[in-house]
This record gives structure tokens, C-alpha cells and sequence, in this order.
């Protein structure tokens, strides 16, 4: 704030698994978009802390994103392919040290942020580079009636996200009704509820939740624990 006082600061989550940079990405792909054009996004998951990787700046159109070239920007990689430009950030002047083994997020990328905020342009931190590294994400993929992903993400109240969207479900619908559709986890069939509420019982239970994202729950319950689900455990959505 001493760097740039008019800013506006949200906290996104501070629950991503410790040095799980997958978790990061995802979480941050989907949730980037919610924010106002002009939105800096500053992304600190970085067990590569004080290493040789690179810091970067990764700009499109309406965002900015500031974080390690770690992969964790890799949904968005994807998804603004047409406008990204990826700065390596080299311009020591505007960080708060230049040397910081262990704590890079308050020496260099909030710094970095706030200055890009108060209005300097974003080639002056850096050269633009094209070898950004990009992780392997799991993605769903869709055959012989059988769509298959996998939960890429546990909440603070035990509920599982998996990789499958909404739009992928809807896809696979045109082929049969959803009604005619059977959802899994770990080989488990699983009732579709639209809300939590609606569950009445203690049951393990699929909702669509409000990132689009297909989740598994307990109502005012924790799925991870009780039903022992874990991040990779496999998802499948079965047209019957």
C-alpha cells in the first residue's frame, strides 16, 4: 500500500495445497474472468522461491497476471492465446530488494503490481519472452459414451471439484437426455443434486457449482474426509 495507496486489494484464496502448483492454475483459470478489465492478478504459489526460475508478467487484453514461470499461468495461456504477451521481469529498480531467497512475493511480484498499477508501462519491466514453461494439465476427454476426468481441487469444507464442466456434461447431453446420464467417482455411482440444500441426508452428492464445475459434496458435511476423495481420484460421466 505505501507503494501505491489507492489500491484496491482482494484476497482470492489462501487455500491452495501447499506447493501445488496444478491447484494454482486451475484455480486462478477459473476464476480470473469474475474480475473487472484492468484487474493485476498477482499468483503466489512458488516452491522454485529464490531459484533460478523466472519471474514474469504475463499481459492480454483486459488482465495482467504477475507470478513465478512456474506453469501456474497455464489456463490462461490457453484461453487468451490471441493477445498474451509474457515479460520476464528484470527490472530490479522497481522491487523492494533484488536479492530474496524466500519471500519474493512481497519483494518482487507486490511491488512489481503496484507499480504497474500507479500507471508504468508494462515493457519496462522486462524483455517479452515465448518460452514460458506450461504445465500438462489433465483435461477431460470424451469417448464411446463415457466422459472422464478427474478432481483436480478440495475445498476448506471437504467438497471436491472435478476438471468436468457443465459444458462438457451438456455436450455429451446432446447424444441422450441428462436424465439417461450416470455420474461417478472412484467407480462410486453418485446422485445429481442442483444444491446443497437439497440433500437432506449425510450422502455423498454431485452438484454443478457456480464456477460451472462438476463438484462432489456432503450438505453441511466433508466429502474429502468422509468418503477419503483426493485430488486425482478419477470422474466419470456415463451416457446410458
Amino acid at each position: 500500500m505505501s507503494l501505491h495507496d489507492r489500491a484496491n486489494i482482494l484476497d482470492l484464496t489462501h487455500g491452495i495445497a501447499s506447493h501445488n502448483i496444478q491447484e494454482a492454475a486451475f484455480t486462478i483459470g477459473i476464476n480470473y474472468g469474475y474480475f473487472p478489465a484492468g484487474t493485476i492478478h498477482v499468483v503466489i504459489v512458488d516452491p522454485g522461491v529464490g531459484s533460478s526460475r523466472r519471474n514474469i508478467l504475463v499481459v492480454t487484453d483486459r488482465y495482467c497476471f504477475i507470478g513465478p514461470d512456474n506453469g501456474v499461468f497455464s489456463v490462461i495461456y490457453e484461453r487468451e492465446k490471441a493477445s498474451l504477451q509474457v515479460i520476464h521481469i528484470t527490472a530490479d529498480q522497481y522491487f523492494l530488494r533484488a536479492k530474496s531467497p524466500t519471500f519474493q512475493g512481497r519483494d518482487v511480484f507486490a511491488p512489481v503490481a503496484a507499480h504497474l498499477a500507479g500507471g508504468i508501462d508494462f515493457r519496462k519491466f522486462g524483455e517479452r519472452i515465448f518460452d514460458f514453461k506450461t504445465l500438462d494439465l489433465p483435461l477431460p476427454n470424451y469417448k464411446e459414451k463415457l466422459l472422464k476426468g478427474e478432481i483436480i481441487h478440495i475445498d476448506k469444507f471437504g467438497n471436491a471439484m472435478s476438471n468436468i464442466s457443465g459444458t462438457d456434461i451438456a455436450n455429451v447431453s446432446r447424444y441422450g437426455s441428462r436424465g439417461m446420464m450416470k455420474i461417478f467417482l472412484s467407480g462410486r455411482e453418485i446422485p445429481m443434486k442442483e444444491y446443497y440444500n437439497q440433500a437432506a441426508d449425510k450422502m455423498l452428492y454431485a452438484v454443478i457449482n457456480s464456477s460451472d464445475y462438476l463438484e462432489f459434496f456432503i450438505n453441511c458435511g466433508n466429502a474429502a474426509e468422509d468418503y477419503k476423495v483426493s485430488i486425482g481420484d478419477f470422474v466419470e460421466v456415463k451416457l446410458m
